[in-house]
């Protein structure tokens, strides 16, 4: 049935189970075990023989209406739910790859993810090359006999670069390698990748999935077969997502359509004006006609999504004296909240990379990064003027 729902039922109904109680509100099971008829019963459930709950690392009742909703909204087969979104990302490399094995990544991806690819995963025999998300030949031309991921964020953080996914769907599946698509940014509600020819789905539920700054979570998604080495991670790794985040995160999916659709208007609102200040060098957002990937976001995203990115002259100084003149907005790296952020990514979000590497992805230090919210747009562009004008 839920092939012919729309986007907007499934946020509220996909996914829910009952008890004999019969709640109307998704209940929340706090436990960390659960309890069998019987020992043939137990050994059944052991050997994957019998479906049912086992244990809260790997199987709980609030952690699976989040993972199904979730499903639904992507499209996908399957969904195995994590911790944080960092660890969704780190479950899939474990979960699919081997030492020896190559990933060609983005060049313009979150810091802690570059820290991941780049210092981690290193250690343990998985190389990296880094490429830019707008380039398709960059990606061919990276793949090597070793190569078995490639992984995009579209649209990028922080720049909002948006990446062809089925352009490198197509070069992934002729070499026979994934793609993986971090949709953190747009969401299933803008964007669904695997439509798009992607095989793997990757969310930081932290952000717009929760939209209320509250908990962490993350997720992998994709068809059964391939989430199979992903949840065999979760079952024996435990970078588990608890049943509270999961029941937040379940009730933060209910409004995530109606919240898309006011941080894209507002934040295209806030492009606008920002395009238009005399103390704004350059502007970033996927919905502007001036944005270098605008025909591509508008085949690809239904919107362009809530995050702006802005340049203004005079390096980390003028921009954290922006940033510090600010009183409504929250001075903090986080995003996809009810209340607008502001940061200054050079010396946050991707702090950790070399200056080199920011050259590379073109974060320079007068780039401020804003998650626009949902306050009212006018009084967004008042605080932001006390540091413009």
């Amino acid at each position: 049935m839920t092939d012919t729902l729309h986007p907007d039922t499934l946020a509220v109904r996909a996914g829910a189970l009952r008890t004999e109680f019969q709640e109307h509100s998704e209940a929340m099971f706090l436990t960390s075990s659960f309890v069998f008829r019987s020992a043939a019963e137990a050994a059944a459930r052991f050997s994957g023989a019998e479906p049912g709950n086992i244990y809260a690392r790997f199987t709980n009742p609030s952690v699976t209406m989040f993972e199904q909703r979730l499903a639904a909204l992507e499209k996908a087969e399957r969904c195995v739910a994590f911790a944080s979104g960092m660890a969704a990302i780190l479950a899939t490399v474990m979960g699919l790859m081997k030492a020896g094995e190559h990933v060609v990544a983005s060049r313009s991806i979150f810091g802690s993810t570059v820290q991941l690819f780049q210092n981690i995963l290193a250690r343990f025999g998985v190389e990296t090359t880094f490429v830019s998300p707008t380039d398709p030949e960059e990606w061919r031309a990276a793949v090597r006999p070793s190569t078995r991921l490639f992984f995009v964020e579209s649209p990028s953080n922080p720049l909002t670069e948006v990446s062809d996914i089925r352009a490198l769907a197509e070069i992934a599946h002729a070499h026979g390698v994934w793609l993986a698509v971090d949709n953190c940014f747009c969401t299933p509600i803008l964007q669904r990748p695997l439509e798009l020819g992607a095989d793997i789905v990757i969310h930081s539920a932290t952000k717009y999935l929760d939209g209320q700054g509250r908990v962490l979570g993350g997720a992998v998604l994709g068809d059964k077969t391939l989430m199979e080495g992903v949840y065999t991670f979760l079952r024996t790794a435990g970078p588990t997502l608890s049943a509270f985040n999961a029941w937040v995160l379940l009730k933060g999916l209910e409004t995530l359509p109606v919240r898309m659709q006011a941080h894209s208007a507002h934040a295209l609102e806030l492009a606008r004006w920002l395009e238009e200040h005399p103390a704004v060098t350059r502007t970033l957002y996927p919905g502007l006609p001036s944005h270098p990937q605008y025909a591509l976001a508008t085949a690809q995203q239904r919107t362009g999504g809530g995050i702006v990115a802005f340049e203004v002259a005079g390096g980390r100084d003028a921009a954290w004296r922006v940033i510090d003149a600010t009183r409504l907005m929250s001075i903090t790296a986080n995003l996809g909240d009810t209340r607008t952020t502001i940061t200054h990514p050079a010396s946050t979000t991707h702090s950790r990379m070399s200056p080199e590497q920011r050259a590379a992805a073109g974060i320079g230090d007068g780039l401020i990064r804003i998650a626009v919210g949902l306050e009212n747009v006018e009084d967004l562009k008042r605080d932001l003027e006390r540091g413009l004008g």
